[in-house]
């Protein structure tokens, strides 16, 4: 009877094993099963100070730390920018009330400037208007003196014959005395208009003058106007720099490494934070050649990483790389000799994820993956 129990129990286990290695083997018949995971990023970002530089006195996130897209995440001291700005605001300010002035003398130079050149050009064809009317009169008075004069020679030839009274001949003499007069007042009123009117022309020539003055006065305001634009350039250039002393986060995701240290002075381009962002994780497969067959791009995939046993995550075959990871190795194989050791070598298989919390995961974490396969 012992016999018979014994043999049943033996029946049973073979059966339950047969039964184990059935189903094992099925299953990897049907799944390509390694443990040669890892999880990958395909972009993790070394965050750094754009052109400010400086001491940090900011860090706001450590290693691990969840991070959101334009969280402030580190900061520099910004006086020496501020300092600047407030000096270059000075400066500015000061060009500006230089400015001013300098278009306010313009200004009047320019009212002065209109009243002289009207004036000048009014005395000028005034003065030339006189000068030809005085010129009209001293020729009509020379043309009456050359009458008189006659009439005053034959006058004193009938006085000297007593042909007529000596007043008849007082009155031609007083009358041409008259116009002798009456000419030197003209002469020297045009020696007059003549000064008059050489005065006016260098009244225009000295408003002339005065032009080049203002075009001088116009070349200042442009170069203090050049001055102010270039000030107001490198001042909003000043502000971009009191902005990059904030270090903002392009991405969601998390802080994977932090390189500095509050009160570290750093340059520009200096990498501060590595940050992965999320939707950027893959799991990398890399998977013998023997598993190979019909493993194809969209095949499902089953994921367990060693570090989450109780999340389920799942996937699909989102790449199969055309060669073996041992061709990208540092020091490749050199098989022209044709001495070596057979090893079976690995693809990189990348696997997008679909479903898990992707949030617990970090770059570099194992784990192990069933791949779907197809028929």
């Amino acid at each position: 009877m012992k016999n018979k129990i014994g043999v049943l129990i033996v029946l049973v286990l073979i059966v339950v094993f047969g039964v184990i290695a059935f189903r094992w083997v099925k299953h990897r018949m049907e799944y390509a099963v390694t443990d040669a995971v890892f999880v990958e990023s395909d972009s993790m970002a070394n965050l750094s100070f754009y052109r400010a530089k400086g001491r940090i006195v900011k860090l706001l996130k450590e290693e691990g730390d969840r991070v959101e897209k334009g969280e402030v995440i580190a900061v520099l001291d910004d006086t020496d920018y501020r300092i600047k700005l407030e000096a270059l605001s000075r400066k500015i300010n000061a060009l500006e009330e230089k400015k001013k002035a300098l278009k306010e003398k313009m200004f009047r130079l320019k009212q002065q400037l209109k009243i002289k050149v009207e004036t000048a050009h009014l005395t000028y064809r005034q003065a030339e208007a006189s000068i030809q009317a005085v010129k009209e009169e001293i020729k009509q008075i020379d043309a009456q003196i050359q009458l008189v004069k006659k009439d005053e020679e034959r006058f004193k030839e009938l006085l000297t014959k007593e042909l007529i009274p000596e007043r008849k001949y007082q009155q031609v003499s007083t009358q041409l005395e008259v116009l002798l007069h009456k000419k030197e007042y003209a002469e020297k009123k045009l020696e007059e208009l003549q000064i008059q009117l050489e005065k006016a022309k260098q009244g225009i020539k000295l408003a002339e003058a005065e032009k080049k003055v203002i075009q001088e006065l116009e070349k200042e305001i442009k170069s203090v106007e050049n001055s102010i634009l270039a000030l107001k350039k490198e001042a909003e250039d000043t502000q971009n720099l009191i902005k990059y002393t904030q270090l903002v986060s392009p991405y969601k995701g998390y802080i994977a490494k932090k390189f500095v240290s509050v009160g570290e002075v750093v340059p520009s381009g200096r990498p501060v934070y590595s940050v992965i962002p999320d939707n950027s994780l893959y799991i990398l497969v890399l998977l013998e050649e023997t598993k190979l067959k019909g493993v194809k791009v969209g095949n499902p995939v089953k994921i367990h990483i060693d570090a989450y046993p109780d999340e389920e995550y799942r996937g699909v075959v989102s790449e199969i790389n055309p060669a073996t990871a041992a061709k990208f190795a540092l020091v490749p194989r050199d098989v022209t000799a044709g001495e070596f050791t057979k090893v079976a070598q690995r693809i990189p298989v990348k696997v997008k994820i679909t479903e898990g919390n992707t949030s617990l995961l970090k770059v570099g974490l194992g784990g192990e993956v069933e791949i779907k396969k197809s028929r």
